[in-house]
């Protein structure tokens, strides 16, 4: 029995939680996708947790039923439909709202720096309410120093370091205006760098973010923790009532981010489209800017509107996620970098056979290439398009690779057992302050 489950079963009594996030919204990223799920399977486990969090508000499943949230509001920045907005004289509460508006005004990215300052000032009045502190990657200077100003432990999880998104932005810039408004609007991962330095508890989600924290963010090792995070299998599970459409290849990718490796993914299509003229993409995703590298190559390939080749979707709910992956004779994910891949762990938990790169974390995951995978280098185009076409051509291939990759997650990946690891280091930070 774990530490975690013998809090459940009564060894150690159950913990009230502080979990910070800035930026919490599930369709936001990764960030909310964690607090949604984690949140609900600690209170599963009998814990009762509060969640923090600023604009997007997280989405959270089990609210009331030992999860609560407590909105601490930024400015709202960059809220649709009008990002990079003025607010109103009346809308300043104090001046870290005025730090707020005055970072963004100069390029900055304030919201991790901004976040954590509120959050600071709340723990500071309520430390009698928690017995541990969870930060999720926020990592701003506000949070320096909380466990000696509150006697609150602090555990931070940082999925992986901001600045591998940086190095990759920067090489893919095309010109030097964009490189130094990258290089100011990613200043924030200095401080992240200062922070995390001087951390004494830090959870990751694979062993390649684990050395990716200790090389780029110089964290020391014996402080890094893996605790791997999972796939809802309430909902990404196989399901035959659904058709499978032929040809039918899903990915899950913000287009414009070159980390995600999409325009390695529209190339190999346009390849694949050569033998297997039925095989069409469909993004889960936001569409291309106009001119952008993305939207530049879908139509260079005659891949774009009109062609049925590429769809874009957005928004979709977890379930008509699961339906369209389950109908998907295959799923890929190109990335040049993952520090964990939920995408990966959610295809492969509906059974859908996965082509994915060994960018980052993502062998970690999808695991041996031609047993639980097919694995390729990232940014290869040429052997994405191989694996994809090697796929569409093979159903026994299809269904050993899918079931395999399965088997994989439900052993591995799931949402209770990264709530039982986490636990685990909750109980080991407040045996270290006792």
């Amino acid at each position: 029995m774990t530490t975690a489950e013998a809090g459940v079963a009564g060894t150690d009594r159950p913990l009230n939680i502080a979990l910070l996030t800035y930026k919490g919204n599930p369709f936001c990223g990764g960030q909310g996708v964690y607090v949604r799920h984690l949140s609900r399977e600690l209170a599963a486990l009998g814990h009762r947790v509060e969640v923090m969090g600023a604009q997007p508000y997280p989405v959270l499943d089990a609210l009331g039923d030992g999860v609560t949230f407590t909105p601490l509001p930024s400015l709202d920045l960059y809220r649709e439909p009008d990002p990079f907005r003025t607010p109103r004289r009346d809308e300043y509460r104090d001046w870290v709202d005025r730090l707020e508006y005055a970072t963004m005004r100069t390029g900055g990215f304030p919201e991790p720096l901004t976040f954590s300052l509120r959050a600071r000032r709340v723990l500071a009045a309520r430390r009698a309410d928690f017995d541990v502190v969870h930060d999720n990657q926020t990592l701003g200077y506000g949070l320096l120093g909380l466990p000696e100003r509150t006697g609150l432990p602090l555990v931070t999880t940082v999925h992986h370091p901001i600045t591998v998104d940086r190095r990759l932005e920067l090489a893919a810039a095309p010109t030097r205006a964009r490189r130094l408004s990258l290089r100011r609007w990613y200043a924030f991962t200095r401080m992240q760098k200062r922070v995390a330095r001087r951390l004494p508890s830090v959870i990751t989600v694979s062993g390649s973010s684990r050395q990716q924290i200790i090389d780029d963010l110089g964290v020391r090792p014996d402080r890094v923790r893996v605790v791997p995070i999972g796939a809802d299998t309430r909902v990404f599970h196989p399901d035959p009532a659904v058709p499978v459409v032929p040809g039918r290849i899903v990915t899950t990718s913000s287009a414009d981010v070159p980390l995600k490796g999409l325009i390695h993914l529209v190339e190999a299509l346009a390849k694949v489209r050569t033998e297997h003229p039925t095989a069409h993409l469909v993004v889960v995703g936001s569409r291309p800017q106009p001119g952008s590298p993305v939207a530049d190559a879908l139509d260079r390939f005659g891949l774009g509107e009109g062609s049925g080749a590429v769809k874009f979707v957005k928004g979709i709910s977890d379930t008509e996620l699961g339906d369209l992956l389950r109908g998907a004779e295959i799923a890929a994910v190109p990335s040049l970098y993952e520090g964990f891949s939920l995408p990966a762990a959610e295809a492969m938990a509906t059974g859908t056979p996965l082509v994915a790169t060994t960018g980052g974390a993502i062998p970690e995951v999808a695991g041996p290439d031609g047993e639980t995978c097919l694995a390729v280098p990232p940014g290869d185009a040429g052997a994405l398009a191989a694996a994809l076409g090697r796929l569409l051509a093979d159903d026994a291939l299809r269904a050993r690779i899918g079931a395999a990759g399965r088997e994989r997650v439900l052993a591995r990946f799931t949402w209770r057992q990264a709530a039982i690891g986490t636990v685990e280091r909750y109980r080991a930070a407040l045996d270290a302050r006792s």
